[in-house]
């Protein structure tokens, strides 16, 4: 003879798989921050990139293809490149790319201090260069509360 066994309790069985949110859960759609910062990397990844290119158009055609020129030639092709890799990086969605960048605007952020053009384009990036970084900052905040929860 065989024994019968007993069938599990299909509610309690139930309870370790969870498909939806729990009963403490609220209700609602929920902010996915981790999924914004990185949308936000990216975009800012395609416009970085079109930046850098754009400066390396502006070095190679001021001199008319010749780039071994002035000291400040160097350092523009430094920070061409820079943008570059920081668009790379941020497209990647890395921290070093997200570093090298605000490392990147920091430095076109002094340039513009610095520069005696106080032209009305420059002040426009200058505003637009402060607002990314706070965004980069806030977006990455909230999305480092996000993963700790």
């Amino acid at each position: 003879m065989t024994e019968r066994r007993p069938r599990p309790n299909v509610a309690r069985l139930s309870e370790a798989i969870q498909l939806g949110p729990g009963k403490d859960a609220q209700t609602g759609p929920r902010v996915r921050y981790g999924l914004i910062l990185l949308i936000f990397m990216r975009a800012l990844a395609c416009v970085w990139i079109a930046r850098g290119m754009y400066a390396w158009a502006e070095v190679l055609l001021r001199n008319g293809g010749n780039v071994a020129g002035t000291s400040l030639d160097g350092a523009a092709i430094f920070y061409c490149v820079a943008d570059i890799i920081a668009g790379v990086g941020l497209w990647m969605g890395t921290s070093w790319g997200g570093i090298l960048w605000i490392f990147a605007a920091s430095i076109g952020l002094a340039a513009t201090l610095a520069s005696p053009d106080k032209s009305f384009s420059r002040h426009l990036a200058f505003g637009a260069d402060v607002i990314l970084i706070v965004c980069y900052f806030t977006l990455s905040w909230y999305a480092a509360r996000e993963r700790d929860e």
